[in-house]
């Protein structure tokens, strides 16, 4: 649980990306893609969710790259780092810190825990208990932990990197609904093809790792500034409407049997507000919203028993419901 500091960047070229969101955010992905192969969509999520001052659950199976990712995007960015590895023996003042006595001076000090970093890789989070779990989620919404009556803020920019994989069930907790509603986003990588395994297999078994030799290409100060600007960004009555429906059609569908959050209606709002921005907009479109749904909502969607026998998913319920809602301006 180290804290990690990466070195120093090109203060001049980051100062020219720092006004432009779209070339500030290429120059992270173009850094992160000397590490992740072929995933040009996983990584821009990942990115939209960092400006949107989002959390993010990666959820694989083993081996493709999940902590690598996370690991690779916090080499990006000057700011501090931390990684925790859940297991079953961490306990919550692991994570939040704690207060001790000073034997010298006879007064109370706090002791930060893993969190107070402004990224925190949460390897493996369905391998801790319930109780260490549930540390983080006033971290999460509120951005600050609270210790014996004590209210600690966290540094900016912030955010939660936590990963999981989802078939190993032995030796795991499932996240409860709660916790799951404050990942902003939930994305998967996915395995590579056979091109893009080939030129992983060239990357790595070289001399020296791609993880070596990334550097930070951008500041925290930087990212803050980005995420000041994906609130100036304009949604109309349109657009809101459009994301209320949506999200008011999940709690009314009989395959459901927990619907999106008005938490989840604010994320997917707030996301489609970062797609516009990263696609040269100051406005947001329908096709901002259609795009970020699955990845903001999915997760928080809790299937009935019965829609879970006959292999219903989640994103198949999605799928229906933006099928099914009229497109603000008249297109299909």
């Amino acid at each position: 649980m180290d804290q990690i500091n990466y070195g120093a960047f090109d203060k001049s070229a980051a100062a020219a990306y720092s006004t432009d969101p779209r070339m500030l955010v290429g120059q992270l992905r173009q850094n992160i893609q000397q590490a992740i192969v072929g995933k040009d969509d996983v990584i821009e999520l990942l990115l939209i969710a960092l400006i949107c001052r989002g959390h993010v659950l990666i959820e694989d199976v083993p081996g493709v790259g999940k902590t690598t990712l996370a690991s690779a995007l916090a080499r990006s960015i000057q700011c501090t780092f931390k990684r925790i590895q859940f297991t079953p023996d961490v306990t919550p003042s692991d994570v939040t810190g704690y207060t001790m006595v000073n034997i010298k001076t006879g007064e109370t000090e706090f002791r930060q825990g893993a969190v107070m970093s402004q990224i925190v890789l949460a390897d493996e989070i369905n391998r801790t208990s319930p109780k260490t779990q549930s540390a983080l989620l006033e971290v999460m919404e509120e951005g600050q932990v609270t210790v014996d009556g004590v209210t600690h803020a966290l540094p900016r920019p912030f955010i939660v990197l936590a990963t999981q994989n989802p078939v190993e069930f032995v030796g795991t907790y499932p996240l409860p609904e709660a916790q799951m509603d404050r990942f902003m986003m939930r994305i998967r990588i996915g395995y590579p093809s056979v091109e893009e395994e080939m030129d992983m297999l060239e990357k790595y078994t070289g001399p020296s790792s791609p993880m070596q030799v990334l550097n930070p290409v951008c500041s925290s100060s930087a990212i803050i500034h980005m995420q000041d600007m994906v609130g100036t960004v304009y949604t109309s009555n349109e657009a809101r409407s459009y994301v209320a429906q949506i999200v008011a059609s999940t709690r009314q569908q009989g395959a459901l049997q927990l619907g999106a959050s008005p938490r989840g209606a604010i994320a997917l709002l707030r996301a489609a507000q970062a797609s516009a921005l990263l696609g040269g907009r100051d406005y947001v479109l329908p096709d901002d919203i259609r795009r970020m749904v699955g990845p903001v909502l999915e997760h928080r969607l809790l299937l009935t028993p019965e829609a879970r026998m006959k292999n219903i998913t989640a994103a198949q319920v999605l799928q229906a419901i933006v099928s099914a809602i009229p497109v603000p301006g008249g297109r299909k």
